[in-house]
């Protein structure tokens, strides 16, 4: 018996995590797709009228076998993944695809989620809307279709499913295949948390000394903190120029091809560009309003930054470098303002953010808004390094969490939630599994791995995520916890960061690795009047990609993609001492699929909602109020997708927040 095909049946209903071998996935996908279509055959076939039990029901009961192999396997292939994996993931993409059209585009199903779309008065509310997102998704993927425009518009979603997997694992060759090793002459002025990580990094990769490799907890702090300017520009250098350095992995010719076809796919389904057919199911829904949004910021942000850099420049003239300011020295001059202006050394936080303390700070704050409980479990998993927590809530199984910290070689770059299954109460009350992923650099062994003040945030931002899954409580899979609005999705999770800087959260968990003394009240209130030091820099290098990204998808596909990122920041006025947050060659949001394409402005379309709700909390006078929390669990948290976004939003808030939150937020407000 393929281990993969059989039922969850262990502690909490977890995958068979530790049962199965790479060569069992082959055979497992062969026999899930055979099912998933025997099942979509069985509900097309129905005889019987269409009804909302008989076919959108049965659709949301179906593929549940391809949906436990599927979530397996790709949590897997970007969490821990290899050559064997990697080989399966690129002749996989395009049988999803496949398997996507087929079913899209069998008219008999077709015709009964119609008729039950244009029959739905008796139906709930919550039967619905899952109603109208399947007619809505049968559309969208071509379900009008016919002829050659339905046979082109099947091949066009095949070759971009295996477009954004060489994307991504375009992007994981460069960062695996790139370090600098480095002497212990270069550990000079280097904080002892950033040697220590260093030494552990070479460890990892069976060296010796100390190596730098393309990972985000080791780069940033390094670009932060050494001061041989020869060695930050090599390493930023390397960093921006993933995916653009010619050769097997350069994805020039990915993104022009993939900007094409998705030109191509909205075009067959009758609208003016991909930008319009991406935007109309989430609440910005035109391309127009998202340029609004980003215009509203880019001013303010770009004035702020055009300030800082004449303030970084002249700092490092003091340092007697007589050159021009360039974007590698940004982040060194930064921390160097930081700690005159704000008396604060990254280097003296670090010990107070303790990993697992900071963890815990997550749960703490979860209990006390939401009345949730964790305790780890010992259970297999995936990969030494993950760790797990049964969720409670008194007496009630809530789900299991998940937690994959540490940064290596087999794991794509970044942070980010998923699951391996979504609640539901169809038929029995269905808790979810939820991972959160991150690439924390790993401490030596016997030594605490201590985090950056951003790195934080992070967990705290991806644990959000988590909780949105968590605490769903919807009937139907399709709108369980984040599947919702891309430009809402990021509301919980962006919301749940302020809890960090709350000063008691700060003075209860941050505690010295060392001393196990609290982080001194001084210091916390540095911390908290520093964390608007360079939001100048931060919102340029974001806004700048979100509109690269809007302009991509906005009119016909641009003929040089790299040189049309070039016009964009041109027209914009980019300042030179900056550059995009994601330069398009390693734009992982928007070219390893389609999810945040058109789609990079949610974070800030959900941080003017996110700054204005937390402000629910400060006009209650209190950080954790209870009456408050509720409603923020019941509109936000528990909904998932089972009411319109903004119409969740004002049963919470009262009211649709502006812009003005967020410039007040970022400190950019006028």
């Amino acid at each position: 018996m393929n281990p993969l095909l059989a039922d969850w049946t262990g502690q909490f209903e977890m995958p068979p995590f530790g049962a199965f071998s790479d060569t069992d996935f082959e055979p497992a996908f062969d026999a899930a797709f055979e099912a998933a279509r025997a099942d979509v055959a069985r509900i097309a076939d129905n005889p019987e009228p269409a009804s909302f039990a008989n076919t959108i029901e049965a659709m949301e009961k179906d593929s549940d076998l391809l949906d436990r192999v599927g979530s397996i396997f790709f949590n897997l292939s970007s969490a821990d993944t290899n050559d064997a994996r990697e080989a399966i993931q690129r002749d996989l993409s395009p049988r999803y695809a496949a398997f996507h059209s087929e079913t899209m585009m069998n008219t008999a199903l077709f015709a009964r989620v119609k008729a039950v779309y244009e029959g739905n008065g008796d139906l709930s509310a919550q039967q619905r809307v899952v109603t109208e997102k399947y007619y809505k998704m049968f559309v969208r993927a071509g379900a009008n279709l016919e002829g050659r425009a339905r046979d082109r518009f099947k091949a066009v979603m095949q070759r971009l499913a295996e477009l954004g997997t060489t994307f991504s694992q375009n992007v994981l060759a460069e960062e695996r295949g790139w370090d600098l090793a480095l002497s212990q002459e270069d550990m000079d002025g280097l904080p002892e948390f950033l040697v220590s990580a260093l030494k552990s990094s070479a460890q990892a990769r069976d060296k010796d000394g100390y190596l730098l490799t393309l990972t985000p907890s080791l780069i940033g702090p390094f670009l932060q903190f050494s001061p041989r300017r020869d060695l930050r520009e090599a390493v930023f250098a390397a960093w921006t120029a993933r995916g653009a350095n010619g050769g097997d992995h350069d994805n020039g010719e990915v993104i022009k091809e993939t900007l094409e076809l998705r030109a191509e796919r909205a075009q067959i389904l009758g609208y003016a560009d991909f930008a319009s057919f991406k935007l109309e199911e989430e609440m910005a829904k035109t391309p127009g309003a998202v340029r609004d949004l980003l215009e509203a910021v880019w001013e303010p942000a770009k004035a702020r930054s055009i300030q800082d850099a004449k303030v970084l420049a002249q700092l490092m003239k003091q340092d007697g470098v007589n050159d021009t300011f360039r974007p590698s020295d940004w982040a060194y001059y930064a921390e160097k303002r930081k700690q005159a202006e704000h008396d604060l050394d990254e280097a003296e936080l670090k010990p107070y953010l303790q990993l697992d303390n900071m963890i815990a700070a997550s749960f703490d704050c979860a209990t006390r808004l939401f009345g949730l409980e964790f305790e780890e479990i010992s259970a297999p998993l995936y990969h030494a390094d993950a760790r797990a927590w049964e969720v409670k809530k008194g007496d009630r199984h809530i789900g299991v969490f998940i937690g994959d910290y540490f940064a290596r070689a087999s794991k794509r770059s970044g942070a980010w939630c998923s699951r391996f299954r979504a609640q539901s109460n169809m038929e029995r009350d269905i808790r979810p599994i939820v991972v959160n992923v991150c690439n924390f650099a790993k401490a030596p062994a016997g030594q605490p791995t201590l985090l950056s003040f951003d790195d934080a945030r992070t967990l705290f931002h991806e644990f959000g995520h988590a909780l949105h899954s968590l605490l769903s409580d919807v009937h139907y899979p399709m709108i369980s916890g984040t599947s919702v609005a891309r430009d809402f999705v990021e509301l919980p999770s962006q919301l749940y960061e302020h809890w960090l800087s709350v000063p008691e959260v700060l003075s209860k968990h941050a505690l010295h690795a060392d001393t196990g003394k609290a982080m001194p009240p001084e210091m916390v209130q540095k911390v908290l009047a520093a964390e608007n030091a360079d939001q100048g820099y931060a919102t340029v290098t974001y806004v700048a990609s979100a509109i690269v990204d809007i302009d991509f998808h906005t009119g016909a596909a641009p003929a040089d993609p790299i040189a049309a990122q070039a016009e964009t920041l041109a027209r914009l006025g980019m300042p030179p001492e900056l550059t995009m947050r994601h330069a398009a060659t390693h734009f992982q949001h928007v070219f390893s699929g389609d999810g945040y394409s058109s789609g990079y402005y949610s974070y800030m379309w959900s941080e003017v909602m996110d700054a204005d709700a937390f402000e629910a909390f400060e006009e209650a006078g209190d950080p954790f109020d209870a009456a408050t929390a509720a409603r923020l669990e019941e509109f936000v948290y528990s909904a998932g997708g089972s009411r319109d976004p903004a119409e969740l939003y004002v049963a919470f808030r009262g009211a649709m927040p502006s812009v003005a939150a967020l410039l007040k937020g970022r400190g950019l407000a006028a």
